[in-house]
């Protein structure tokens, strides 16, 4: 059985890559992320076809933001593509829209909490308030979970300090910003490595480029399998 704590995403340029790349990869990974970059390159289509055909787990990476009414009607039309997960913002009205929109299917609502390529500057910049990165990340986990989130997204870094919250219980937490050992952050400012992410408290993580960019994308994805494994073998 694959293990699902893996998530690609499959962050290449059309349908066509994306297929390609999960085909290189094989069978060992049952869980592929699209996102909002291959939208407009057939992403909706090869999510289906990944789902429908190959029997693969999808998570959509929309980051939906919008007043409520809007929210809720693309998350309705998307719930019908049978999907795993889907991202939205974390504002609460947002979240909440987002779940009566995917009211009656089986589609998980993951709230962003603060992006993994933001740091305290990147927060100024954008006018938001004063606080440390990790507190205020906390603090929109807590107002997703209340306004009805299945989930979170959030950095490895900040994984403990959510799953240690009592409303956490129950939820996931899925990581991007994870990168194996020894591979570069690129655009990434809060990482952690595939084990130190699921020891920190994580359902899931999303790797990318390590892997798609990588000569030989099935030894990229056994590799961070294994360092997965490694977090619940080592003590």
């Amino acid at each position: 059985m694959p293990d699902n704590r893996l998530i690609v995403a499959l962050d290449v340029p059309n349908a066509i890559a994306g297929l390609d790349l999960a085909k290189q990869i094989g069978p060992a990974v049952d869980f592929y992320k699209i996102g909002l970059g291959m939208l407009t390159g057939g992403g909706l289509a090869l999510a289906n076809e990944l789902k429908q055909e190959h029997g693969k787990r999808i998570f959509l990476d929309m980051k939906l933001f919008d007043i409520g009414a809007t929210v809720e009607a693309a998350v309705r039309g998307l719930a019908q593509f049978d999907l795993d997960f889907l991202t939205v913002h974390g504002d609460p009205h947002v979240v909440r829209a987002a779940k009566e929109g995917a009211a009656g299917s089986n589609l998980k609502i993951l709230a962003v909490t603060i992006l993994t390529s933001m740091d305290r500057s990147d927060l100024d910049a954008c006018l938001i308030q004063e606080g440390e990165v990790p507190e205020l990340v906390v603090t929109r986990a807590l107002r997703a979970f209340e306004a009805g989130a299945d989930g979170v997204i959030a950095s490895p870094q900040e994984a403990r300090l959510i799953r240690n919250q009592p409303e956490a219980e129950g939820r996931l937490i899925v990581t991007p910003g994870v990168r194996p050992t020894g591979t570069a952050s690129g655009d990434q400012k809060r990482t952690a490595t595939p084990a130190q992410a699921i020891k920190n408290g994580a359902n899931y993580i999303v790797v990318g480029r390590p892997i798609h960019k990588a000569t030989d994308p099935a030894a990229a994805a056994a590799a961070v399998l294994a360092e997965i494994d490694q977090s619940t073998t080592s003590t």
